[in-house]
């Protein structure tokens, strides 16, 4: 499981012209779920996400979690972290997850992120969208649960 993961001040989600979710100070995370993913990722993943120390504390030092923020989390679906671009010109996307498994991975990670305390927005599964972000810093890292 791979997740892009940008510190914001807003970022929200629109199809077709219509806003479906969006949240203020928080973390948007593109989430790409990868064949073999489990249980186990999942678990890392949700308590990582809740638990990263990237908000910055009153020194100026990243120190605070998005617990500690009171921050919000918007969750976006996003297969093309799975591809694999080493060879050619064009992505492969043989790591990828099927999207029905996917998906299921997808919904579960929310649960457990809600779990932790974090209140979460999330895109369409699937869909088409347009998301719009204000990178706070800009602060964004990579994270992978292998």
């Amino acid at each position: 499981m791979k997740a892009l993961i940008q510190r914001v001040s807003r970022a929200k989600v629109t199809i077709k012209a219509k806003e479906i979710s969006s949240i203020k100070r928080g973390m948007l995370v593109f989430l790409g779920v990868e064949r073999g993913d489990a249980e186990k990722d999942i678990h890392f993943m949700a308590k990582k996400l809740a638990n990263l120390r990237i908000f910055e504390d009153e020194a100026g030092k990243m120190n605070l979690s998005i617990k500690e923020i009171k921050g919000e989390m918007l969750v976006v679906s996003q297969f093309t972290l799975a591809a694999d671009l080493r060879r050619g010109n064009r992505p492969s996307f043989d790591a990828a997850e099927s999207p029905e498994r996917a998906e299921k991975i997808y919904e579960e990670l929310i649960r457990e992120v809600i779990k932790e305390g974090i209140p979460v927005k999330e895109g369409v599964f699937g869909a088409m969208m347009e998301i719009e972000l204000v990178n706070d810093g800009p602060v964004t890292f990579m994270l992978e649960s292998r």
